[in-house]
């Protein structure tokens, strides 16, 4: 869980969003809470950035460093696309260990989401 919020803090950081500095480390996070806490204020300037992009800015070059120092550019809308498909990969394996710990994670499909936030039913 750390590294998903790690990485996305640290696209949301490649887009012009907050400074993340160097990977979150697991030891930063004991305990759920400490990690709650910390995703909280990172969903917050998530939902500034994006309330705050233009749509022609979806087509700039954005240029980052990759984690072995080289130079990298993508299209500011692919990254964002690329990240939300990481947190998507991600959240999956996680499902997957919640299982095979004996935890059932419920179903966190998008569509089910979304369909919560509008409170209809998704079939």
């Amino acid at each position: 869980m750390v590294h998903i919020l790690s990485a996305e803090w640290g696209w949301l950081d490649r887009c012009g969003g907050p400074a993340r500095g160097p990977a979150l480390k697991s030891d930063d996070y004991p305990n759920v809470e400490s990690l709650v806490e910390a995703w909280s204020k990172v969903e917050g300037w998530v939902r500034v950035f994006l309330a705050n992009l233009k749509d022609e800015e979806l087509h700039r070059t954005v240029e980052f460093k990759n984690p072995r120092g080289e130079t990298r550019s993508m299209v500011l809308g692919e990254l964002m696309q690329h990240a939300a498909n990481h947190g998507v990969h991600h959240r999956g394996q996680v499902a997957l260990l919640l299982r095979v710990i004996g935890h059932v994670p419920g179903n966190f499909d998008l569509l089910f989401y979304d369909a919560e936030q509008h409170r209809v039913s998704a079939w």
